[in-house]
């Protein structure tokens, strides 16, 4: 059991939240998903079990995603759902609260900085801090971010894509785009739907990304069938989609983040361009995972790229050392006591 001393990581996602105990590293991964009945606000389920409801509920119940773009969406929701995952990993020993560190995306503003630190204390911590996500994704692949050498690492999330250029402990400079797997997710069902007048769910446009979406298509030549409801005959219909369609589909997010990418690499001072230039792009997130995305990074930069070795752990693995170094870290996190 845990005691006094007990300290937590969450990597509150837009798509999953991760959680890290201290000396015992990630215990908890779970979609953010939270499954509500309409009528009384009760929360009938959270997590994988309320993911399995996405478009599959009756109408009394629906299952929503309480954070958008990296964001709080939903305060009440993003609260009961930290509380419940809380109360998994602690158990009911409530006597001690937790201390608890939460990466938030590099361009979130002050009011969404504080309902975080806000939904935290309220789920039952005895202290918050926060801590950017380039930071913390820079800690977890592993990256030397204290020496003064400069670094760039992008963490393609569900909802944000941050890009950052990191030195002695810090981040020098970093863009956060609202955009990430999610709106690669919505590019696919747009596209199915203006081609084929197919409507397909969010997990099936999820589901296809996986298995055949590209981001370079000259390396991936394959096809999948697909299932929805054709929206002039009303009636369920299958296709077959392959993945230059995905790639098709898709372009426009993949090339926003190419653009903000190279915009941070515009910006980013000599020496350190030469020391990245050296070292190369870290692709830390789970929208990093989409196939051909490095190929295509260090095709359109010049630069070579490397996939961090878990990029979906990245982040929560990095909220988890910042906190353990907290005393060499804490110019650049943000702390709120709980008040008695």
């Amino acid at each position: 059991m845990f005691g006094l001393g007990m300290d937590i990581a969450v990597d509150l996602g837009t798509a999953n939240v991760l959680v890290y105990v201290k000396g015992k590293g990630i215990v908890l991964r779970e979609p953010s998903v939270v499954a509500i009945e309409r009528d009384t606000g009760r929360i009938l389920a959270v997590g994988e079990e309320a993911r399995r409801m996405l478009g599959r509920t009756p109408g009394n119940i629906t299952a929503t995603r309480p954070l958008r773009d990296g964001v709080i969406a939903d305060y009440d929701v993003t609260e009961a759902m930290l509380k419940y995952f809380i109360s998994r990993i602690a158990g009911r020993r409530t006597l001690f609260r937790p201390r608890i560190m939460v990466c938030v995306p590099s361009g979130i503003t002050t009011v969404e900085k504080r309902a975080v630190l806000e939904a935290c204390m309220q789920a039952g911590a005895r202290k918050t801090y926060l801590i950017e996500e380039p930071l913390a994704a820079a800690l977890g692949a592993g990256v030397d971010i204290t020496v003064p050498s400069g670094s760039m690492v992008v963490d393609i999330g569900g909802g944000t894509t941050d890009v950052a250029v990191l030195s002695l402990g810090g981040i020098v400079l970093s863009e956060s785009l609202r955009l990430g797997g999610d709106r690669f997710d919505e590019a696919i069902a747009r596209y199915i739907k203006r081609e084929y007048n197919l409507m397909i769910g969010e997990r099936t446009a999820e589901d296809l990304k996986i298995e055949i979406g590209t981001a370079f298509p000259q390396e991936r030549d394959e096809a999948v069938d697909v299932r929805g409801r054709d929206l002039v005959s009303g009636l369920p219909k299958t296709i077959r989609v392959t993945s230059r369609e995905t790639y098709e589909a898709m372009l426009e997010p993949i090339t926003a983040v190419i653009e903000v990418l190279k915009s941070v690499l515009e910006r980013t001072p000599p020496e350190l361009a030469a020391d990245i230039i050296d070292k190369g792009i870290v692709l830390t997130g789970g929208g990093a995972l989409l196939h051909g995305l490095d190929r295509l990074v260090a095709e359109e930069t010049g630069i070579p790229v490397h996939l961090a070795d878990d990029p979906m752990s990245c982040v929560a693995m990095g909220t988890g050392k910042a906190l353990e170094a907290y005393e060499t870290l804490q110019n650049h996190l943000v702390v709120m006591k709980k008040v008695m």
